[in-house]
């Protein structure tokens, strides 16, 4: 005979046949119900309207309710590890990282020459359209993520990638009319013929800009 699960029960010992009925049938309803608490408090799969319940929770200073999908949930994604190493390298690469930047940071003593003490280079490409608004907002991300003894000296550099394309075009052309010879009282029929002819080539170079 197959035994069943003990359900277990916060209801005390001197509970009646009916709040412990109560309590299984409660119990084994929600039992259906798979917990929505994994995907709700996954930056990835959270749906974006709660993205901004989860980014407070998460304890994110610098919000924008008009920014990308994409942009809000790397914020969120990397708020918790920026705040844990708040001071540090990664945190300033996070800041800028979470405006979909991408960031090359040096310490002064990877400088040349060797900057101040406790000093920071911040350097952030984009490949998006970059504005004074999102500049604004990474400096606020950024002195969130340093130390108070930091400095920081950023710059934002602009990415564009295309090919480059040459074209030519040559328009040549002949008209030839050909009347046949008239002889009074001399008739002739015959297929007539057309042809044209056209070949043109042309070479340019062009060399680039010397800096």
């Amino acid at each position: 005979m197959k035994e069943e699960a003990v359900h277990p029960s916060l209801l005390p010992v001197n509970s009646s046949p009916l709040e412990r009925a109560l309590d299984l049938g409660v119990a084994r309803l929600l039992e259906r119900i798979a917990p929505p608490f994994p995907e709700l408090m996954s930056p990835a799969e959270t749906p974006v309207e709660f993205l901004p319940y989860l980014a407070a929770d998460r304890g994110v200073g610098e919000w924008r309710s008009e920014a990308p999908e994409a942009e809000k949930r790397l914020t969120v994604e990397l708020a918790w590890p920026t705040a844990r190493q708040a001071g540090t390298r990664k945190a300033l690469e996070n800041a800028a990282k979470g405006l979909q930047l991408i960031p090359e940071v040096r310490a002064w003593y990877e400088q040349t020459p060797p900057g101040a003490p406790y000093s920071f280079s911040v350097r952030a490409f984009t490949e998006q359209p970059y504005s004074e608004e999102i500049d604004a907002r990474l400096d606020r991300r950024l002195a969130d993520a340093k130390s108070e003894r930091d400095t920081l000296t950023v710059s934002v550099g602009l990415s564009a990638f295309g090919s480059h394309s040459i074209a030519a075009a040559t328009v040549c052309g002949e008209l030839t009319t050909i009347y046949p010879i008239v002889v009074e009282g001399l008739e002739a029929s015959g297929q007539a013929f057309m042809a044209a002819g056209l070949y043109c080539v042309e070479t340019s170079t062009i060399y680039p800009q010397g800096s």
